[in-house]
């Protein structure tokens, strides 16, 4: 896993300055989402930086040293954040921006593989519409309109919603039959 360390106020890490990268090796295969990582940032008195990171499920840590390379003056610390008050509001839908797509590409993800364990437990209409949602979020993902990508992300989850409840309880009903709680 790449830790990559940036200075600065900005809310989109390409409007910051870059300080280190290291790599956090060791790390135990896992599904996407499930390492959980914990990053700490200790400056001492001389001004070098020691970030560690540490995945908590493995106990895999690593640190780096950041020494100074050039120090930022009065008049750049200031420069950094007037820039971060100047550009907050297309900072803020930048970052929104990158968010619901994220939400939706996850979305979109979500379902193939839902689809592809359980696609013999929905009928034909349900995986029409479940198509054409996932193919307008698809389409709404390449667009830069934050509003339609949460949209068409929510249609797809109240199409796959009730069908996905259903498998999950035919599942635990399966799981539980015969068996007295």
């Amino acid at each position: 896993m790449r830790i990559s360390v940036f200075q600065g106020e900005r809310d989109l890490v390409a409007d910051n300055r870059k300080l280190a990268e290291f790599v956090l090796k060791g790390i135990p295969g896992m599904p996407a989402g499930m390492p959980k990582v914990e990053i700490r940032f200790l400056i001492n008195a001389d001004g070098i930086l020691t970030v560690s990171a540490k995945e908590l499920r493995s106990g895999v840590e690593q640190e780096i040293e950041v020494k100074p390379q050039y120090g930022l003056t009065d008049d750049d610390v200031e420069k950094m954040l007037m820039d971060s008050i100047t550009h907050a509001h297309t900072d803020i839908a930048a970052r929104a921006l990158a968010e619901a797509r994220t939400e939706g590409e996850q979305l979109l993800k979500t379902t193939e593989r839902f689809l592809q364990k359980n696609s013999t437990s929905l009928s034909r209409e349900e995986l029409l519409q479940t198509a054409d949602a996932m193919q307008a979020l698809q389409l709404a993902l390449t667009m830069a309109d934050k509003n339609l990508i949460q949209s068409k992300t929510e249609e797809l989850n109240n199409i796959s919603r009730p069908y996905a409840e259903r498998i999950m309880d035919e599942a635990v009903s399966k799981a539980m039959k015969g068996k007295s709680v």
